[in-house]
């Protein structure tokens, strides 16, 4: 059976942030991840991570555009020295919160330009931190319109061109099965460059037992894999508490 973890930024997300994490370890949680701590000192998450015994798994980067603008933009050419500034201040955050790996978001970009941006700015943050871990994921286009990185093959043409051992496939199944059709397949023939792995039904978000994505089956494939990582549960609970959100994972402990 798959580790579980919870993403902070989307589960518990009914209590103040810093509460969420006592509730994700009351919840059987032993790892979590956060998508965007950056609107709080980074002692405040650590506290609350080393009071209830949490590892961070993964942060997002770069820091979100507090004046509108988009999550993401490591491919965008005209941004390429706003991201080499911004990435130093996700570093400082990961190293404080021993954040297993920081998940770079390519952002709102096409074409040649914006593919040897992304690759270089990929490169030069990995060699900037040899010891820290970096990811990247496709995202689907009805959620992220324009996003460059919208395609599992063009994720793995865009790691072979990186050519970094710290710098891999962060596989979600939401977005597999939206953007490819078939979260399963994306799995088993993507799945072995995968270092870190989310998942959420398709097409509502919200937790497994709704729509086309059989998780049984999924978390078997992950399994059968020999995949050793943490599966991340990120979605939006259906059901106005979290925990009651979770037979997902009763059902999986049950059946291990």
């Amino acid at each position: 059976m798959p580790r579980f973890a919870a993403n902070l930024s989307m589960l518990f997300a009914e209590l103040p942030y810093l509460d969420r994490f006592s509730a994700a370890a009351s919840a059987g949680f032993e790892a979590v991840e956060v998508l965007f701590p950056y609107e709080f000192a980074a002692k405040e998450t650590q506290r609350a991570l080393l009071a209830n015994g949490l590892e961070l798994l993964l942060i997002n980067a770069p820091p979100p555009n507090y004046t509108g603008g988009d999550p993401g933009y490591a491919a965008v050419p005209e941004l390429a020295d706003r991201f080499q500034r911004d990435i130093r201040r996700v570093l400082r955050y990961a190293e404080m919160l021993k954040a297993g790996r920081i998940h770079v978001m390519a952002g709102p970009a096409k074409g040649e330009a914006a593919r040897a941006t992304f690759v270089k700015n990929l490169q030069e943050a990995a060699d900037s931190a040899p010891y820290q871990q970096f990811t990247i994921e496709p995202l689907n286009s009805g959620d992220f319109p324009g996003y460059f990185l919208d395609d599992y093959n063009l994720a793995i043409e865009i790691l072979d061109e990186v050519g970094r051992n710290n710098v891999s496939l962060q596989y979600d199944a939401y977005h597999a099965q939206l953007i490819h059709g078939d979260a399963i397949k994306v799995w088993e023939t993507f799945g072995k460059r995968a270092t870190h792995v989310q998942f959420a039904a398709a097409p509502s978000r919200c937790e497994p037992g709704r729509g086309p994505v059989d998780f049984d089956d999924l978390f078997a494939a992950i399994d059968e894999s020999g995949y050793a990582g943490w599966v991340s549960a990120e979605y939006t609970p259906s059901t106005t508490r979290t925990e009651d959100s979770l037979t997902w994972m009763k059902k999986a402990l049950q059946a291990a």
